[in-house]
């Protein structure tokens, strides 16, 4: 049986920059990600129709897929590293956002990734799966996640780097400062700091009246990192927010922490209800849910590209009805490979993705109008001394 067009298109793309160790390393990761791009399912199950070219039974190909995501060698460093470094090629010398955050698996296992916000969603750097039943996780548990993401961003990058609450540590800051990245972390209310008068206090002693906002200046946690408080008090909101940065805080601070809400949750929600449905993938193993994440990467970063493609070329409007763009990239590109299948059409080269990140789409006026209104305070009080 003749093999399936997508999987010859990934296997001539892929083999341009992927460091297999062996061509059958590189037909099996070909084979997994076009059944992903087809099926749109994390379930290697799923996957079985797009790969009956191997004349084999379904007991069979489950056994092989186990098999690969087992192998050691299919690993990040071989495969998805080389592809997101051709795919963020025009970021070298630039300003990016990463953002660090973490999701829980069936109470069992926490996905821990960092990923690059741009276009409206996020595109994942590096990522670890963990035997680990919360949210939760020490700094030692997720370091080779951030030396993983130094090494594969572009040189000569400016980080400005985003996390939510947890991640408040002493030695992720550490790191942050050595690496000279610029960072902008929520802190909890009981987080313990000391003014630049040299009053030490915590957290939710400085929470301003509703609709107010203070800065502080030159604060110093952890008794030796300098860093700057940014905290408001919404009355919309369940409780107030406090925003540690190491830039000079200012109402910014809010618009810039507030970046990570439109990249990296809607990119977990693409691996799960809006996306590939990882929850379904029957996996209950830290090893194998790591690689069948990168493969979902892989294939996310691939549809990406061809969605961007799609827009650049004038063509959105042949599958998204919206006036302005209603569907992520993501759900562009996924919906242009059924397309160039029932057409049998070959793919477009691969090519690097533009730096500007461009506008984020919006399904319905009301998102957009949810999304992008303007938040303004009764009172802003800086506290410099």
């Amino acid at each position: 049986m003749e093999t399936p067009q997508l999987y010859r298109q990934l296997m001539t793309q892929l083999s341009q920059w992927v460091n297999a160790k062996e061509v059958r390393h590189l037909q099996g990761v070909c084979e997994a990600v076009g059944a992903i791009l087809q099926s749109q399912q994390a379930a290697p199950a799923r996957w079985l129709p797009y790969l009956s070219h191997r004349r084999c039974g379904a007991r069979a190909h489950l056994e092989r897929l186990q098999y690969l995501l087992e192998n050691p060698y299919i690993s990040a460093e071989r495969f998805y590293q080389p592809l997101l470094q051709r795919v963020l090629a025009a970021f070298a010398h630039t300003a990016v956002t990463l953002a660090l955050d973490t999701s829980v698996l069936w109470n069992q296992y926490c996905l821990v990734e960092v990923s690059l916000i741009w276009g409206g969603r996020s595109l994942t750097v590096a990522q670890t799966v963990l035997e680990h039943p919360s949210a939760s996780v020490a700094f030692e548990d997720y370091r080779t996640v951030l030396e993983q993401a130094h090494t594969r961003l572009p040189v000569g990058c400016q980080v400005t780097w985003l996390a939510d609450r947890g991640f408040d540590h002493k030695q992720l800051l550490q790191w942050l400062l050595v690496h000279q990245w610029d960072w902008a972390i929520r802190l909890k209310g009981d987080t313990s700091l000391r003014l630049a008068t040299g009053r030490p206090c915590q957290v939710d002693e400085l929470w301003p009246p509703p609709d107010e906002a203070y800065c502080y200046h030159h604060v110093e946690v952890y008794d030796e990192i300098p860093a700057h408080l940014a905290t408001a008090h919404l009355s919309t909101t369940a409780e107030p927010w406090a925003v540690l940065s190491s830039a000079p805080s200012s109402l910014q601070t809010f618009a810039r922490y507030g970046e990570r809400f439109g990249g990296i949750e809607p990119h977990f929600k693409d691996y799960k209800s809006a996306g590939f449905q990882l929850p379904h993938s029957r996996r209950r193993n830290a090893q194998q849910l790591t690689t069948l994440v990168m493969l979902l990467d892989m294939a996310q970063l691939v549809a990406v590209v061809l969605g961007v493609l799609l827009v650049q070329v004038g063509q959105r409007l042949q599958l998204d009805w919206h006036g302005e763009r209603g569907l992520s990239f993501l759900q562009l590109g996924l919906r242009e490979i059924a397309r160039c299948g029932y057409q049998r059409r070959c793919l477009p080269p691969l090519t690097p993705l533009p730096q500007r990140s461009p506008p984020k789409a919006y399904a319905s006026h009301w998102q957009r109008f949810e999304q992008t209104c303007r938040i303004e305070f009764s009172k802003v009080t800086i506290f410099s001394r």
